[in-house]
């Protein structure tokens, strides 16, 4: 039951086909295929007669590059490598293009509920008792996420330490082909001049730029609704060079131990059907495996590789090739708590669109159009439900369990909110809270064990206070009111009706809603921002090379101490670019070509 309560919490928390530059070269012969581009196939199809076409030197089955993870980063990783070299994506999950519940905007909500085994979401919840999903698909997070596109701070690049002018060059080829500008909902704009209301300034109109005061952000659903994910940059690729397989789960990096450092072989995954195989680096020098698996799946995989803390790899009897205290150390995730707004109209279904960026480091943002109660889960998202206590739109008579089923026929993909109203968001910016991540066995299929420590640290909680009382102000401005047209409540009233709300595992205190700092602890949820695991300096150099091994680089949020912009998925795809023009002009100067 904890698992169908999943969708609830994330939807609580809330928040064209593409061109056909991967057509162009050689086709493998004309076959046709399912999967958009000519060089995605099963995991089961490889062997190595099927790979020596895109080896290196045209003898083996060997590639210059494996990038392990298909997703946000490692989609326009590989696209940019192919260029010069030739490249194997293993990507567990399958493809987003024929999915509807990643395709289309009023599916979101959909997508996140289910728990199969082959969802492109996988549910897991942190020891802190709050509910989180990871991406299983080509395109990654991408294809799960509520689409708000937004870039870096300019301090946030300078931290990094990475070249300006490659960023500045490395955005623009992302948005391109995948970011469009949103037609606002009247919410949207709603929230948008309240927080002009409470003094969130100035407004700067639509950008895709991360700037104080009140903004308009990018989104990768078009003006159709349908989503464009990071798969789609694959478009950029050189299909004679690339190869992706589907349902291709990687189980360890192999390393050569008989030199002075550990040495970077290739990979050993499994398929669809469950066999195992083994894919090799080319001997060429500059070869590598590239790590792309996410803040979870990273030091997951390095851990079950032979790479992280050594009391813990031997806990499981996983032999050690390089001792690393921080490897799964660091995590974090950014906070976020939600206030209900009930509305005496229908709200129409928008994700985030409207920002506002406070001095205070908090977003504030809102999502419309697909809450539920607290009971709805149980009958079919509360759409039927009798006991709905808010706001139910669907008569008594037509709530028997014929009419019911009648219902989820006739609207397989067209589920609506269950009451008129919707919710606004505030998310804490760099929270100082950190955690850890350890595994709870030796199988990659299952989630290792996550602690992101929300609140630990005094200051996160009271900027979360502060946060809250900017919200209340917002949602009891003029603008708002007169966009709902309810009576202006007690803050207390709208707290408690946002404690039923907000759904986590998370014990709830009596007086939550007359202490705002108990409503932070008890109703915080989350955005789906975590990050950590593989920090630089202390698992990876700040080009991204696993320390103490050869031939390793990890590039992914997992890397990061911090999240990016109001949405990191910006700068997971721009880094995905950035990083692959570096190892090209690094490996090949001017001949890069890029």
């Amino acid at each position: 039951m904890a698992l169908k309560l999943f969708l609830f919490a994330l939807l609580l928390c809330l928040p064209t086909s593409l061109s056909s530059t991967a057509s162009k070269g050689k086709e493998k012969k004309s076959k046709f295929n399912p999967y958009r581009y000519t060089f995605i196939d099963k995991a089961s199809t490889f062997s190595s007669s099927s790979s020596s076409s895109f080896s290196s030197n045209g003898q083996d089955s060997s590639y210059d590059y494996i990038v392990i993870g298909g997703g946000t980063a490692g989609c326009p990783l590989a696209a940019t490598l192919s260029q010069n070299f030739s490249v194997l994506v293993l990507e567990r999950g399958g493809v987003p293009f024929t999915n509807a519940n990643v395709s289309f905007l009023r599916n979101f909500h959909i997508g996140l509920a289910d728990i199969s085994a082959s969802s492109a979401s996988q549910a897991f919840v942190s020891t802190d008792g709050v509910y989180n999903a990871r991406a299983r698909v080509l395109g990654g997070g991408s294809c799960i996420n509520a689409g708000f596109y937004s870039r870096a701070d300019a301090a946030f690049v300078k931290r990094a330490g990475w070249d300006p002018k490659l960023v500045k060059e490395s955005y623009p080829w992302v948005e391109r082909e995948i970011v469009h500008q949103p037609k606002l909902t009247l919410w949207q704009k709603a929230l948008r001049d309240s927080l002009l209301e409470v003094g969130v300034r100035p407004f700067n109109g639509f950008t895709y730029d991360h700037v104080s005061g009140t903004k308009i952000g990018g989104t990768i659903f078009d003006r159709f609704g349908r989503r464009h994910t990071a798969a789609e940059l694959l478009a950029y690729a050189n299909p004679q060079k690339l190869r992706v397989l589907i349902y291709a789960t990687v189980q360890k990096i192999v390393f050569d131990t008989s030199g002075t450092r550990p040495r970077v072989t290739g990979v050993i995954f499994k398929d669809e059907k469950g066999n195992q195989h083994q894919a090799l680096l080319s001997n060429r020098k500059g070869s590598e495996v590239i790590l792309s698996s996410g803040a979870i799946g990273s030091p997951q995989m390095l851990m079950l590789s032979g790479i992280g803390p050594k009391k813990e790899l031997q806990r499981l009897k996983i032999p050690v090739v390089l001792e690393n205290e921080h490897v799964g150390k660091g995590m974090a995730d950014n906070p976020m708590n939600t206030i209900l707004v009930p509305s005496k109209a229908p709200i129409e279904q928008s994700l985030i669109q409207t920002v506002g960026i406070t001095k205070m480091g908090v977003y504030v943002e809102a999502s419309t159009g697909f809450g539920q109660s607290p009971e709805s889960i149980h009958t079919h998202y509360g759409i039927m439900s009798n006991k709905n206590e808010l706001f139910s739109t669907i008569p008594a008579k037509q709530r028997r369990p014929e009419a019911t089923q009648a219902y989820i026929t006739r609207n397989k993909y067209q589920l609506h909110e269950a009451f008129n109203g919707s919710f606004i968001l505030e998310k804490l910016a760099y929270p100082i809270s950190r955690g850890h991540l350890s595994l709870v066995n030796t199988n990659v299929d299952d989630n290792p064990s996550v602690t992101f420590n929300y609140f630990k640290h005094p200051v996160d909680l009271q900027r979360c206070v502060e946060a809250i009382r900017l919200v209340s102000k917002v949602v009891t401005s003029n603008r708002f009111l007169n966009y709902t047209q309810c009576d202006k409540q007690n803050v207390h009233k709208m707290l408690s009706l946002s404690v039923k709300a907000n759904i986590n595992l998370r014990p709830k205190q009596l007086n939550d809603t007359k202490s705002m700092a108990q409503f932070c602890k008890d109703t915080v949820v989350t955005i789906w921002h975590y990050h950590g695991g593989c920090l630089v300096g202390k698992v990876v150099s700040p080009n991204r090379k696993v320390l103490g091994v050869d031939r390793l680089r990890v590039i992914d949020g997992s890397t990061f101490d911090e999240s990016p912009g109001t949405n990191p998925q910006a700068t997971m795809m721009m880094m995905g670019r950035y990083m692959g023009v570096k190892i090209l002009r690094e490996r090949l100067g001017n001949k890069a070509g890029v």
